[in-house]
């Protein structure tokens, strides 16, 4: 007979933020080491639920900002158009 699985409260925990997230069922139990329809079960007992597709996250506030020009920032404010790839017009951030 299969052994009863135990589910403490930091699996639940992990759980619950997993889905809150937007993870899906399969990564959750691998995550966890369980087969997806334990993952499942557990999740609907605990009631962990995705968010409406419509959820935005509230912005990390305790990252400070990035400078204006910064690589991250620009390459993702450019990425698609005529300037993708084009260096920041300001040489604070060259990186040759």
């Amino acid at each position: 007979m299969p052994q009863k699985l135990h589910w403490s409260e930091a699996a639940d925990t992990i759980l619950r933020r997993a889905r809150a997230e937007g993870h899906s069922w399969d990564s959750i139990a691998a995550l966890l080491g369980v087969s997806r329809w334990t993952a499942i079960h557990r999740g609907q007992r605990i009631g962990a639920r995705r968010p409406p597709p419509d959820f935005i996250p509230k912005p990390d506030l305790s990252r400070p900002p990035l400078p204006a020009g910064h690589p991250c920032s620009w390459g993702l404010l450019v990425a698609g158009t005529c300037l993708q790839g084009t260096p920041y017009p300001d040489p604070v951030f060259d990186l040759r």
